[in-house]
């Protein structure tokens, strides 16, 4: 039985997102564009340097599950939080907005992860991240009945990095295939592809359906260096059905069965921060798929909400996503079942 049109899984965070200049970045020692990880101790320095900003439950993933219910989709949030101030943020925040987020607090250990996120004003994002109690996400974090009953499981690379990560990533995928399911991957930053190329290849050869990427990291994937050659790629290896390219200002380009789908970077009148556009590319895709539009649909969709969320401040739309959908393309086609 489908209870949801789409679970995702991945690092519970409370974003704080605020602005910098260049000299910040290079007097804490910060490569401009990339996440760094960090420590609690770490991440409470920069803390206490930053400037005011906002302060917002996310993570890639749960950015993705936010735009997602924001569009009309029914959706459930799989993660890890301590039961501190910061975890009872995250979980009213998500279930506010309609995805269900039931996972029960840890009442020991690390304290609620969180990501610095420091814009600068050529809109390029810098984040820190301090996992904390994300990072110990496991396989007896899973709620395989959610996982079973959900069209499609979404998860983020960014949760990636240790082993009991990676063993959870393929027991979720194994509870979806094993009921019928997609499952659906976003490698979320070529970093992560660079420390753990072969375990990555190996995810996205095995278990997935659905693969998001940007072009960055798709290079990395592959270690070409041309994106025509990432594409042949793709072709060779036959990985996935679905592989879901975006290029900034290039677009996008949506790969299915041989055929490719070219769709245009949706205008915007200024590009403000960058901060969630492939989160919530990726939370228009499934929002589209998982009621059976035809792909090129799909990736018109995901283009108007990524151009949503690089017009202001933040990773949450300030839009109602399902109005602008609307007043862009129409009303859409009824649901069709995958």
């Amino acid at each position: 039985m489908i209870a949801y049109d789409l679970v995702g899984i991945g690092n519970a965070l409370v974003d704080v997102v605020t602005h910098v200049d260049d000299g910040f970045l290079q007097e804490q020692r910060l490569a401009k564009g990339t996440m760094t990880l960090v420590d609690s101790q770490r991440a409470d320095v920069l803390y206490g340097k930053l400037p005011p900003g906002v302060e917002v439950s996310g993570g890639s993933c749960g950015n993705t599950m936010a735009g997602f219910a924001m569009l009309g989709g029914k959706g459930a949030y799989i993660g890890r939080v301590r039961d501190d101030y910061f975890g009872r943020v995250f979980r009213h925040d998500l279930n506010a907005l309609g995805v269900d987020f039931s996972n029960e607090p840890a009442t020991d250990g690390p304290p609620t992860g969180r990501c610095l996120v420091l814009v600068t004003r050529d809109a390029h994002r810098t984040m820190c991240t301090d996992l904390g109690a994300a990072s110990l996400l496991g396989v007896g974090d899973l709620n395989g009945g959610v996982i079973q009953s959900s069209k499609v499981t979404y998860m983020e690379g960014y949760l990636f990095d240790r082993p009991d990560a990676q063993r959870a990533f393929g027991r979720a995928a194994e509870y979806a295939h094993d009921s019928g399911h997609k499952v659906a991957i976003t490698l979320s930053d070529p970093f992560c592809v660079d420390r753990h190329r072969d375990a990555f290849r190996e995810l996205v050869a095995a278990h997935t359906d659905i693969l998001f990427a940007n072009e960055d990291e798709i290079l990395s994937l592959y270690q070409v260096e041309r994106f025509d050659d990432a594409l042949q790629a793709l072709h060779k290896f036959g990985h996935v059905d679905i592989a879901c390219l975006t290029r900034s200002e290039k677009g996008s380009v949506i790969v299915h069965d041989g055929e490719v789908h070219v769709i245009d970077a949706e205008p915007v009148s200024e590009v403000v921060d960058t901060t969630g556009a492939g989160d919530l590319f990726a939370a228009g895709f499934l929002f589209g798929y998982t009621r059976g539009l035809d792909l090129g649909l799909c990736g018109r969709i995901a283009a108007i909400c990524a151009a949503e969320i690089i017009s202001h401040n933040g990773a949450r739309p300030e839009q109602d996503l399902a109005a602008l959908i609307s007043a862009r393309i129409g009303e859409l086609p009824n649901p069709v079942e995958r």
